[in-house]
């Protein structure tokens, strides 16, 4: 069964009214042509398994913790370096969304030049975004600009796989011609994910939703494990995830 399907009476058909899919007063940049409409079908199930939950909550806390650790050293290392190196924070503070849709705020290290959203949100154009600087650039090929979500994994926010988190803004923009996007709020967020190890940044968001209601549908503890071991691979590749 296709997850999602071209539909040009989408828009004359009435879809479920959320807070997602309310006009947003943010101004959106998106950086490709929108032409086509799309449907995302509901989720044929939802690994609710005890197990399951569990054991990926306690692989989270352990893993996060023990990584937190390790990398404590190597994180300050990287934040004297982006001082150093690019004028603003080191730190980049962003407010998205989590399992059903509550807010949380993400930490990343700071990969973009100050004020890179002052004309609005704009969806990243992938490695060739002019906003980037030099040494964010190595920090998102080698994906060390996510080290800080380390802690939003330990206390619960994330876990280590799952849909990559988005801004509310955002999901109000796509579920104008991808809807059902919000679809993938039924699960916790990840640091990395299905549609993260398949496609990296070049993804567009009616591309990302394939991959993130296939994980959905067929999550489970060797699913997570794949993904894992197939992001180390993605690292040393200098593929990225947003």
């Amino acid at each position: 069964m296709s997850t999602i399907a071209n539909d040009s009476e989408a828009v004359a058909l009435a879809v479920e009214k959320t807070d997602l899919t309310q006009q947003s007063e943010t101004t959106i940049i998106m950086p490709f042509e929108i032409k086509e409409e799309f449907t995302v079908e509901e989720p044929e199930s939802v690994n609710n398994s005890l197990f399951y939950k569990a054991t990926k909550r306690a692989f989270d806390i352990i893993v996060s913790f023990c990584m937190l650790l390790v990398l404590i050293l190597p994180m300050a290392i990287i934040g004297v370096i982006i001082k150093l190196s690019s004028k603003g924070p080191v730190l980049y503070t962003q407010e998205r969304l989590g399992k059903n849709g509550v807010p949380f705020k993400m930490i990343k290290f700071r990969t973009m030049v100050v004020d890179s959203e002052k004309d609005g949100a704009q969806w990243s154009s992938g490695k060739e975004d002019s906003r980037i600087y030099p040494f964010g650039r190595v920090l998102r090929d080698f994906r060390l600009d996510e080290l800080p979500q380390l802690w939003s994994i330990f206390i619960g926010k994330m876990s280590f796989v799952g849909p990559r988190p988005e801004r509310e803004c955002f999901y109000n923009e796509f579920e104008k011609y991808v809807h059902g996007f919000s679809h993938r709020l039924k699960v916790t967020p990840g640091l990395t994910g299905l549609a993260q190890v398949s496609g990296g940044y070049e993804l567009k968001p009616e591309e990302k939703i394939v991959y993130d209601m296939e994980y959905i549908n067929n999550q489970s503890l060797l699913l997570d494990l794949k993904i894992i071991f197939k992001t180390v691979a993605v690292v040393f590749n200098h593929e990225g995830a947003k």
